[in-house]
């Protein structure tokens, strides 16, 4: 009788383990309220939406963000791209507050920018699938190479999180302006400027 019920309690436990284990695993892929999904609801936007707004004056920082806010002092925005749509460019102009670009996808970050990468006070990245990078380069004028910043993503959906530190209570609102004037698009061939003949 003792053998019977040690093996029961024992197959009972490993069948707890591995239930315990897939539910975990399935959290990410079931949830409906994840990074991913939620950033979805800018994809219609040119600019990043507001994650978490600096406190400014009588405007108190809001008590909801759903991202992670690592300081108090840190404007967040994000911008959702899906590259079915085209690549998507980021454009962002420096200023005196230090200004951050994050590419995520389902798996995690799997790139990252600071202003100090800006050329002449602008930032640009170019986030693209394997096909659409070797579209570009394959239409690239050796005379005048590119200076964006190109990407290659692992997967077809994504988000940018753009952060502006403001150091001082006094850059707030330039540091929540600053979030806001960072330019999402996406890059369509009928915006290509036309190459003249000859």
């Amino acid at each position: 009788m003792r053998p019977r019920f040690l093996f029961a309690t024992l197959c009972g436990l490993v069948l707890a383990g591995l239930v315990h284990i897939v539910t975990v695993l399935a959290i990410p892929a079931l949830s409906e309220s994840d990074a991913l999904t939620r950033s979805g609801t800018s994809e219609s936007l040119d600019h990043p939406q507001r994650i978490y707004t600096l406190s400014t004056g009588d405007n108190p920082a809001p008590a909801e963000a759903w991202l992670p806010i690592p300081d108090p002092s840190v404007a967040v925005g994000v911008c959702a791209y899906n590259l079915e749509d085209g690549p998507m460019r980021v454009s962002a102009r420096t200023g005196p507050q230090m200004l951050s670009l994050a590419v995520h996808g389902r798996r995690g970050a799997f790139y990252a920018v600071t202003d100090q990468a800006a050329v002449r006070g602008a930032l640009d990245l170019v986030i693209l699938t394997r096909a659409q990078y070797d579209e570009a380069l394959a239409n690239d004028d050796e005379n005048e190479p590119s200076r964006d910043v190109r990407i290659v993503a692992p997967e077809r959906q994504g988000y940018v999180v753009v952060r502006v530190i403001a150091a001082l209570p006094s850059q707030r609102p330039a540091a929540n302006e600053a979030v806001q004037a960072v330019s999402c698009t996406i890059d369509s061939p009928s915006e290509e400027p036309a190459k003249p003949n000859g």
